[in-house]
């Protein structure tokens, strides 16, 4: 496929930066984003980029195996390093800025291990559309130092996928994965036990059910099951039902909901949302 004459600017504008900055370490989660960002920083500067993969309790399961894989696909320069964001009391502590603070644990230690390799700089696979969103991680990166490719060139979520498709990448089509932290409102105290708990239950799901996206919100003795509207009828079987709750009852939930409006990106952010919105007299 041919890319369209304003994406294949951008692409272009993209290998020079990478040109420009000589050496790069690449945040590499295996998503979309950050598979786009080390791909063509390959292209540009071949082994002067590295794909640095975290190792870390709040990745969903086989998001590092699937990393590990493309990686590999891409002949990409790649090392897993392990990081353990619940070490913050901050962010365990789950604030509505969590982000902050477990991309600020991550990033810190990103720049250590481009410091050990002599690279010049971090970067992140950051899109231009992410910065209308809420983004608390963000300002982790500015304060870091860690730049955004993709967002500085003005690529839009759209178009990276585009460009993936040009590049023929397997996970071109791959839905927005958010990490596990995700999965719990704010305020509630996050755990190792917890994330495992979670990842079992999303798991579970996963292996009964083909759906596209899923989060398994935790709330306390409650589950939120999250899928996309077209994929509720999915669940509407009795066996799978009463295998669901089962499962859900063994790792300790009380209650098993389906949440009837769908998944949604960042359900979690609407209660923050909601108490910013002043009362209407």
């Amino acid at each position: 496929m041919s890319l369209s004459q304003e994406t294949q600017k951008k692409l272009q504008n993209l290998i020079n930066w990478f040109k420009e900055a000589e050496s790069v370490l690449v945040a590499f989660s295996g998503g979309v984003d950050s598979s786009v960002v080390a791909v063509v920083a390959k292209k540009a500067i071949g082994d002067k980029a590295v794909a640095v993969t975290a190792d870390s309790p709040l990745l969903s399961p086989g998001e590092l195996e699937e990393a590990i894989s493309i990686a590999k696909n891409q002949g990409l320069r790649h090392i897993v390093i392990e990081v353990d964001e619940l070490k913050n009391p901050k962010l365990v502590k789950n604030p509505p800025n969590r982000c902050y603070f477990c991309k600020k644990e991550l990033m810190t230690t990103l720049k250590k291990v481009a410091n050990d390799l002599n690279l010049k700089i971090v970067a992140d696979g950051t899109n231009a559309d992410d910065l209308k969103m809420h983004r608390p991680g963000f300002f982790a990166l500015v304060e870091e130092g860690i730049r955004s490719p993709l967002a500085e060139v003005g690529i839009v979520k759209s178009e990276v996928r585009e460009i993936a498709r040009y590049l023929k990448l397997p996970n071109s089509e791959k839905p927005s994965m958010a990490c596990l932290a995700s999965r719990f409102p704010y305020g509630q105290e996050i755990t190792h036990e917890k994330v495992k708990r979670v990842a079992q239950a999303e798991k579970f799901i996963r292996e009964k059910v083909n759906v596209t996206q899923l989060r398994v919100r935790d709330h306390g003795n409650i589950a939120r099951i999250e899928v996309l509207p077209n994929e509720i009828k999915l669940f509407f079987n009795e066996e799978l039902i009463d295998k669901i709750v089962e499962k859900f009852k063994s790792l300790g939930y009380t209650y098993v909901t389906l949440d009837l409006e769908g998944y949604r990106t960042g359900s979690m952010d609407e209660v923050v949302e909601h108490k910013m919105i002043p009362n209407k007299k």
